[in-house]
């Protein structure tokens, strides 16, 4: 179990270094660490990262740094979203659920080697049901493989949404804590037809380390180039997503 409790500091390290991307890791440390049953993990990750975006968000509303209009515009769709995509997950089995979170890995990869947010030129006159559009998408999926989506959100409010950085992120995470929950609400209806109990022991000690390691990580994030820690993170994305990937493919065919 320590190394469980090692992969949750890893998750708030990684968001408090990039901002965005820790709550990637949860589903697989909880699946090959804790030995978490997928659909299970999947759920639990939602409370997880409903906690630790939830408490991040807090200081930075109090400091005026979320754009409430946007939550709403943004926010909305996707807690919408995550609860169709917890829906439909019903629909479909474990296996299928983790190769669709392989992909999804692979995709932040993609984001991460591409331009951050900061090089991004804001358009505030773009229209906002772009930005429910978008909103809508990533909260489903958010509810069918469990990621909060922050790699996708920060982007998409500064492109489509005409944020700054500076309200960018903490306008991000209110919106993963909101869908987060309404997502891990559905699940769990799901998991009890599926015979299955939440741990809530495993999801509050997983969050209060985490949350932990987001400061800490939020502190070295100071002394660390973005540059490279983010083309870091993303090899290793794509070597964990096209491990998951074969793994359950191979599950699905098999």
């Amino acid at each position: 179990m320590y190394t469980a409790w090692l992969g949750a500091l890893l998750v708030g390290l990684v968001l408090g270094l990039l901002g965005s991307g820790g709550s990637i890791l949860t589903v697989p440390v909880l699946v090959y660490l804790v030995g978490e049953p997928s659909k299970l993990a999947i759920a639990e990750s939602l409370g997880i990262v409903a906690l630790i975006s939830l408490v991040g968000a807090i200081p930075l509303a109090l400091r005026g740094r979320v754009s409430w209009r946007t939550v709403g515009w943004f926010g909305g769709p996707g807690i919408v979203g995550a609860y169709v995509g917890a829906s439909l997950s019903q629909l479909m089995s474990g296996d299928v659920q983790l190769a669709i979170f392989a992909v999804v890995m692979l995709g932040a990869a993609v984001l991460m080697f591409r331009r951050t947010p900061s090089e991004l030129v804001d358009e505030p006159d773009r229209a906002f049901w772009k930005v429910m559009v978008d909103g809508l998408g990533v909260g489903v999926l958010t509810g069918l493989v469990g990621v909060g989506g922050g790699f996708l959100i920060v982007p998409a409010l500064v492109v489509l949404g005409g944020l700054s950085m500076h309200l960018a992120v903490g306008t991000s995470l209110a919106i993963i804590a909101l869908k987060s929950v309404s997502g891990f609400v559905k699940y769990l209806d799901v998991m009890e037809a599926a015979g299955l109990s939440i741990h809530w022991d495993l999801v509050l000690v997983f969050s209060g380390i985490g949350i932990v390691g987001s400061f800490v990580g939020g502190r070295l994030g100071a002394y660390v180039p973005q540059a490279r820690l983010k083309r870091g993170f993303a090899i290793f994305l794509v070597l964990m997503g096209i491990v998951i990937l074969g793994q359950n493919v191979v599950a699905m065919v098999g």
